[in-house]
């Protein structure tokens, strides 16, 4: 009986360890490869973990193959990572490129007649235009100022617009050159396999726009030889968390 509790304890910590697995890697600015970038929100979408990369852009969190990475960081695009291996990441995330710059106004002189009350001044503050363009263009000058209200809404929401419809080109270019007819003519996949290498390396927007013109073709065979060195349980895909499911 003495042996067997001893037998017992010394295999509960190696069964506990053998179970623990966790996903390493560093995270860096897309544009500015040797620049890490600390304290990234690394969240796993399977199992719910949240952590913090470190001051030098390192993490470590616990993970299996088939789990879902999400990085996001404020001032950066957030990207997600399918785990196909436990193997260290490197993460390049990109910048946005809409933020505006904060502007400094110093020396201003106030003519005082603008602060004077102004009946008219208050008509238009009231009724505003919220942006619309709908309504009556307001040019009128209230104590020397023009009021342009909503100007600012109406061109963010324009350059929101227009970075939608770029993104819908790009995506619609992945589409058409991603297919699985050229995949096919290239590599003669089919079937589940197909499927499954056509949403493990399908390329992501951020990786066409960086390398224009893209090589598609190229890009396939060098994914085609990653895919060969993956097990056989690795080229399964493993069912994707429910995002919409609440615990």
């Amino acid at each position: 009986m003495y042996k067997l509790i001893v037998v017992l304890l010394i295999a509960i910590p190696f069964g506990a360890f053998a179970q623990t697995t966790v996903a390493t890697g560093a995270i860096y600015d897309f544009s500015k490869k040797n620049i890490s970038l600390p304290g990234v929100t690394v969240r796993n979408l399977s199992n719910k973990k949240i952590i913090s990369a470190n001051a030098a852009g390192k993490f470590t969190t616990s993970a299996k193959i088939g789990d879902l990475l999400e990085f996001s960081l404020v001032g950066y695009v957030t990207d997600t990572l399918y785990i196909t291996n436990l193997l260290p990441k490197t993460i390049y995330m990109v910048e946005k490129n809409n933020n505006l710059a904060d502007v400094n106004i110093k020396g201003v002189k106030i003519n005082k007649e603008i602060l004077t009350p102004d009946k008219q001044a208050e008509k238009y503050t009231l009724m505003g235009t919220g942006g619309n363009l709908d309504r009556k263009k307001m040019t009128d000058k209230v104590g020397g100022l023009s009021l342009n209200l909503g100007y600012g809404k109406y061109k963010r929401q324009q350059r929101k617009e227009a970075e939608l419809e770029e993104r819908e080109k790009y995506l619609a270019e992945i589409d058409e050159n991603f297919s699985e007819k050229n995949i096919n003519n290239l590599l003669k996949l089919e079937g589940e396999d197909l499927k499954n290498f056509m949403i493990i390396y399908r390329p992501s927007v951020l990786k066409v726009q960086s390398e224009r013109p893209f090589k598609y073709s190229y890009y396939i065979v060098q994914a085609y030889h990653a895919w060969l060195k993956l097990s056989p349980k690795e080229r399964k895909l493993q069912d994707l968390p429910d995002l919409g499911k609440k615990n």
